[in-house]
């Protein structure tokens, strides 16, 4: 087998030319496509074409909150690895872990939940304005549902993409039906590196102009 070297954007630019080939004609805005294509980029998984839900005004909104220098807070360690901090510190973006909220593991065990269904409660008041990414725990997107439902203060957008066969599906459901701005992947896949590809391609966005 013989190869080309290639430098990582000429990859990229690649990797995308051929998802463009393989999605074909689609029905995405200009401004959708790229967090979409990112997803399906970072996966290897062209489903996402076909399970993606974004609300109407979800890129303007988390592209306007990352220019505020937002808040974002994340479910996991993981997924906030997986975020490109280069392109978020030249926004004035200091994203963090909703499990480093202090009294995490007490409220967890009082309230008789997981830890990343307290740290959202605990986290929430922080994050009126900003962003929520979830790509692991079912649990937190529900949480986090329940308390806007209840009157919370709600983020500018939430990233809701958790994976796994138990409530993962039906917490995304569950967020496409709301009617503030979401990005959402219906069914059980989703993850930590899919959240953090659209975060990524958000904060692209918010460093160049906003497709029209």
């Amino acid at each position: 087998m013989t190869w080309q070297p290639r430098l990582p954007q000429e990859i990229e630019t690649e990797s995308f030319r051929r998802i463009d080939a393989q999605v074909g004609a689609h029905e995405f805005s200009p401004a959708v496509w790229p967090v979409v294509r990112r997803m399906i980029h970072t996966t290897g998984d062209l489903d996402f074409h076909r399970t993606v839900q974004v609300h109407p005004q979800a890129i303007i909104a988390g592209v306007e909150a990352l220019r505020r220098s937002c808040a974002l807070g994340t479910d996991t360690r993981m997924l906030l690895a997986g975020i490109s901090t280069g392109r978020l510190r030249r926004l004035g973006v200091e994203p963090f872990c909703i499990l480093d909220e202090p009294e995490v593991a007490a409220a967890a065990a009082r309230q008789g939940t997981t830890r990343t269904a307290a740290g959202l409660e605990l986290a929430l008041p922080r994050l009126a304005g900003g962003i929520v990414a979830i790509g692991n725990a079912p649990t937190a997107l529900l949480r986090l549902l329940e308390l806007l439902t209840a009157g919370a203060p709600a983020p500018a957008l939430v990233v809701g993409i958790p994976v796994g066969f138990v409530n993962a599906a039906e917490s995304k459901e569950a967020l496409s039906q709301q009617n503030f701005p979401f990005i959402t992947a219906l069914g059980p896949k989703g993850g930590s590196a899919v959240a953090a590809a659209v975060i990524n391609a958000l904060a692209i966005m918010a460093l160049e102009e906003i497709p029209s």
